[in-house]
């Protein structure tokens, strides 16, 4: 089956169902892992670092936001871990995915409007058009 599953997750509901598919489809082999992949966008990044006043407590909001997603991982007994990328959403967890050959991406839809998507495209969207494995978007 899917023996590395890389899980893009930012805590938002969409990635808390998102977490729900991966678990299920990970209990179905004790070999597999899922490896949940965080990005944080440079945009973002300069805020919290001009509102947070240490490089700890910038890493400890980082850990909340997806503490719900670890939490669900935890509880079910799949094996995990978390890795944080540095960059724009969509490009990074594509080129983290092919690089590390994962064999299935699990991602959850960001829910924008037909507009919206329409000009600017989702993440989602984006990185299943462009790994080179199954991906698997949740919404």
């Amino acid at each position: 089956m899917y023996k590395h599953i890389l899980l893009a997750a930012d805590g938002s509901e969409n990635a808390i169902r998102a977490t729900k598919e991966a678990v299920k489809i990970a209990s179905c082999d004790k070999e597999s892992i899922v490896e949940v992949v965080y990005v944080i966008d440079f945009e973002k990044a300069k805020a919290e670092v001009i509102h947070l006043n240490s490089s700890e407590t910038i890493e400890l909001e980082r850990r909340k936001k997806i503490a719900k997603v670890e939490e669900l991982l935890r509880e079910s007994n799949v094996t995990y871990k978390i890795k944080f990328l540095h960059g724009t959403p969509g490009p990074e967890i594509i080129k983290y995915a092919n690089e590390q050959k994962v064999d299935l991406v699990v991602i959850g839809s960001r829910g924008l409007n037909g507009l919206q998507e329409m000009v600017l495209g989702s993440v989602s969207h984006k990185v299943m058009k462009r790994v080179q494995c199954p991906a698997l978007i949740v919404k």
